[in-house]
Parts: structure tokens; C-alpha cells; sequence
């Protein structure tokens, strides 16, 4: 299988993983989803400046509704 990006620290990335405790795994995975979330909340944000913190919210979540759905 051809690899198009090049990943020259993948091993070391799944070496690291392998020497976490389970509860650190999952504290990674938790702290992994809230940063994705605040990218998504940043980059709503940027396109959408004007909107009231209600609006906002709503769209927000509309917005997540989507992602979540795609996965399923």
C-alpha cells in the first residue's frame, strides 16, 4: 500500500500509545475530542462573527448534528 503522506514518527506516535495506562488513553482521547471542538467552535465562530451568542448556539449545534449523523 502506497503511503501519500509521509508519517516518519508514526512508530514512535504508536510506541507512546502502547506504553500508556488504559487511563491515560482515554484522558488522550477526551482531551483529543475537546480540542477538535474548540477548533470547530473557532472556525464557526471566524464565518459567522455577527451572530448573537443564542443564534450562534443554535447554530453550533445544528452544525454537530450533521457530523454526528455522517458518521452513522
Amino acid at each position: 500500500m502506497l503511503d501519500i503522506k509521509s508519517r516518519p514518527n508514526h512508530k514512535l506516535y504508536l510506541q507512546i500509545l502502547r506504553n500508556m495506562t488504559p487511563e491515560q488513553r482515554l484522558a488522550k482521547a477526551f482531551e483529543l475530542s475537546e480540542f477538535s471542538k474548540q477548533l470547530f467552535i473557532q472556525g464557526l465562530r471566524q464565518r459567522h462573527p455577527q451572530l448573537p451568542e443564542s443564534e450562534f448556539q443554535a447554530l453550533f449545534l445544528q452544525r454537530l448534528a450533521k457530523c454526528y449523523n455522517r458518521n452513522y
